[in-house]
């Protein structure tokens, strides 16, 4: 079976820091683009971060550039999240998804974490 399970989230302060993880399991790691999207209270679904097959490219959302940065280690099969400078606007639960790059039947395959909850609040 196929999981993507986030950790590391939690409560932390305006201008704190926090580093998410997503673990995978039941893929080949290494053939998908990876990234982090976010859903904040009654708002949709937002693109934070993509990281490329072999770490070497990454893509930030206008609103956290210059304050997150998005990883992976391939041995590992995980992605991370770095968050620095956190803000109140960050809040969200924060998911992980799995887009393969090599095509089965004429498509990629995809997954979705459940999710981890990040709350900024003093």
């Amino acid at each position: 079976q196929v999981q993507l399970v986030e950790s590391g989230g939690g409560l932390v302060q305006p201008g704190g820091s926090l580093r998410l993880s997503c673990a995978a399991s039941g893929i080949t790691f290494s053939t998908y683009t990876m990234s982090w999207y976010r859903q904040a209270p009654g708002k949709g679904r937002e693109l934070v971060a993509t990281v490329t097959v072999g770490g070497g490219s990454t893509n930030y959302a206008d609103s956290v550039k210059g304050r997150f940065t998005i990883s992976r280690d391939n041995t590992m099969s995980t992605m991370y999240l770095q968050m620095n400078s956190l803000k109140p606007e960050d809040t969200a639960v924060y998911l992980c998804y799995a887009r393969s790059v090599i095509l089965i039947s004429g498509r990629s395959m995809e997954y979705w974490g459940k999710g981890t909850l990040v709350t900024v609040s003093s």
